[in-house]
């Protein structure tokens, strides 16, 4: 583990695990409070068991067993038993550490694959006071344009007075596989809007919003604390997911793209990122906790 420490926060971090966060806590007025869900076997192994993981070179699910990008078909096997190819494969690869301090942490990985991407990353963790600031550079090796795309996925501990905020344009009801159903506008669908901080619903949630503002606060008033993720574009796909009431947490993922939308376009489709040989796509996001 590669530890960050600053004044009032503890952050690790688990380079061979998908150089995933492992627990980030801060102390507020002399009480240490977890940010993040902290590492946990309770249903779960290997990365998804950590508190933040890093998603390259895509974002959730590509259907079809592959996608089509400038006339020619690229297939993908999938990486989880029964679904769709998911998440990509950064966030379970090994990354190698370049650099370490008390407050930053710099690691890369180099990728051949899954299917036709070729590509380098640089993941940058930093503390800027008791915010964790989270910066993925990814550079497109391949010898043909690609689409990419990622972010981050940050569980979140659920307690049962959670609330969380957000503006978005719409949201993405999903099929019993996992894929996008239909899109409905937020203004319209005020039982899907989020932007007066309504209480989390004890429904299944794995909903992709798009048109999302780049802000989502979430907050425990049981213990005083709130936390900020903001992220710069093009992560402006905000997903949730969180199984029901009882669960204890909810991951609040911004990511660069809508799910499937390697394979689909349209109202509410996000696109990936075209990237030619050579060219990078960076992807920062922010998150912030604070006292209520």
């Amino acid at each position: 583990m590669l530890r960050l420490n600053g004044n009032g926060v503890e952050v690790e971090i688990a380079p061979e695990q998908g150089a995933a966060v492992a627990r980030y806590d801060v102390e507020l007025t002399g009480t240490w409070r977890p940010v993040l869900r902290a590492s946990t076997d309770s249903g779960r192994a290997g990365p998804f068991a950590l508190a933040s993981n890093v998603l390259a070179p895509w974002s959730n699910r590509i259907s079809g067993g592959g996608f089509r990008f400038d006339g020619r078909f690229h297939p993908l096997v999938s990486n989880t038993p029964g679904d769709h190819p998911n998440h990509g494969n950064a966030f379970s690869s090994a990354w190698e550490v370049i650099e370490t301090s008390a407050t930053r942490a710099v690691l890369t990985l180099s990728s051949d694959g899954p299917g036709p991407f070729r590509y380098d990353a640089q993941l940058t963790y930093a503390l800027e006071g008791v915010a964790l600031r989270m910066s993925l550079d990814l550079t497109n090796r391949a010898g043909i344009a690609l689409p990419f795309g990622g972010g981050f996925h940050p569980w979140f501990p659920r307690t049962p007075q959670t609330r969380l905020s957000f503006d978005a344009a719409g949201v993405w009801t999903e099929t019993a596989d996992h894929l996008p159903d239909s899109y409905l506008a937020t203004a319209d669908h005020p039982d899907w809007d989020f932007a007066a901080a309504p209480p989390l619903p004890a429904r299944w949630l794995n909903n992709a919003w798009t048109g999302w503002s780049g802000t989502a606060r979430i907050e425990w008033p049981e213990h005083g604390l709130a936390a900020t993720v903001a992220a710069a574009a093009p992560l402006r796909t905000l997903i949730l997911y969180s199984p029901s009431a009882d669960a204890d947490f909810i991951s609040i993922e911004p990511v660069s793209h809508s799910v499937d939308a390697h394979n689909r376009s349209g109202i509410g489709v996000t696109a990936p990122q075209r990237l030619k040989p050579g060219e990078a796509l960076t992807l920062t996001a922010t998150i912030a906790p604070e006292l209520l």
